[in-house]
């Protein structure tokens, strides 16, 4: 794995040298843009407005529009100035209980790597929170801004989960949700009956990306030359009348009960 940040996880007056590493990765599959005569690949350019010529990348600078069309550019001097401490520091303020943190609020987990030197104190804050059953809330900037994160154990690592600020979450005033609905008491029993048939407690490993798995497949039967068919079971979900929920409700209950041999 390539380190996309170092500098030092702090708490208290200890700093420790740690590298941070990406701790997911998207499984998307990756697809080049053709031309749809020739499937010759098509290129991005970085084209200036005013002339219509290609700028090469190293001549492309960072600028904030201050004034419509006047703008301040900015180098990688000026963002380590706006506060260099933060710039390289993973700078834990506070401990909480990690119950205290909505997932809604949860962002992108890294890995914590301490510099070798560093070890005696990158295990005695990993043991101290599992003790103590808490999590550290901390601030640092990453891409030239700054983010909050919950650092906790996991294994024998530390894990940096980037969290969202509260104002970076949108509210669901101008959407159409219904507070209230009507219902009997006998829809509510046996949605309730479904949620206990499908109970289970939760296995990542029980999930995979079975929709990158089918376009792989169709990918392969392409490059071969064979036809791919949409199959009578693939079609878009048929909205519920709301008239039959009461015998939908029981169908899938049935259905549950069948699969599972009970």
């Amino acid at each position: 794995m390539r380190a996309i940040w170092s500098g030092a996880l702090s708490f208290g007056l200890i700093n420790i040298p740690v590298k941070l590493y990406s701790a997911s990765e998207e499984r998307a599959l990756k697809f080049r843009m053709l031309s749809k005569h020739g499937n010759c690949p098509v290129s991005y350019m970085k084209v200036c407005r005013a002339t219509g010529k290609e700028i090469e990348w190293q001549d492309i600078v960072k600028g904030y529009e201050y004034e419509e069309g006047d703008y301040v550019v900015l180098t990688d001097e000026d963002f380590k100035k706006a506060s260099p401490k933060k710039t390289k520091t993973i700078d834990i303020e506070r401990f909480t209980e990690e119950k205290e943190v909505e997932f809604k609020y949860v962002a992108k987990p890294y890995f914590i790597e301490p510099d070798k030197k560093a070890e005696k104190a990158y295990v005695l804050l990993r043991e101290a929170l599992r003790r103590s059953k808490k999590v550290g809330i901390a601030r640092f900037v990453l891409k030239d801004k700054e983010h909050i994160a919950m650092v906790k154990p996991e294994g024998t690592a530390l894990l940096l989960v980037q969290l969202r600020f509260e104002d970076e979450l949108r509210k669901p005033e101008d959407l159409r949700i219904p507070g209230t609905a009507k219902y009997s008491k006998k829809e509510l029993d046996v949605a309730l009956l479904l949620i206990e048939q499908l109970n289970e407690h939760f296995k990542a490993s029980d999930y995979k990306d079975t929709y990158v798995e089918d376009l792989k497949k169709i990918i392969a039967k392409k490059a071969k030359g064979k036809p791919v068919r949409l199959k009578a079971t693939d079609n878009v979900p048929v909205p519920t009348d709301m008239r039959d929920l009461m015998e939908i409700l029981k169908k899938s209950l049935e259905k549950e009960k069948v699969s599972k041999g009970r």
